[in-house]
């Protein structure tokens, strides 16, 4: 029994389809070990990631507090000036009108 081209396709593409499951699979492996290598040359072990989970997250916070009180220094800077600039406009408006 002669196998028709259809069947033949569907054969091939099956092959190739698992030979691309295995070679994910391997490039998988590869990158969490090397990952996971780089990350224990420099001091990081696999069982710190929940520490190192919460150092981010108190950085992050730290990081928008910084942000959020640089921004109300600029605030209350820009709204010290703009006071002072109105304060002296309406002495010298006071000076010019009691003259």
């Amino acid at each position: 029994m002669k196998m028709q081209d259809d069947e033949i396709r569907a054969i091939v593409a099956e092959m190739f389809a698992e030979q691309d499951r295995i070679q994910l699979t391997s490039i998988d492996a590869i990158a969490l070990k090397t990952v996971t290598s780089v990350l224990a040359s420099v001091g990081i072990e696999d069982d710190d990631r929940r520490e190192m989970r919460a150092d981010f997250h108190h950085l992050r916070r730290w990081r928008k507090c910084a942000e959020q009180a640089r921004s109300y220094t600029l605030k209350a800077v820009i709204t010290v000036i703009a006071t002072g600039l109105m304060g002296a406009a309406w002495l010298g408006v006071k000076v010019v009108l009691c003259k």
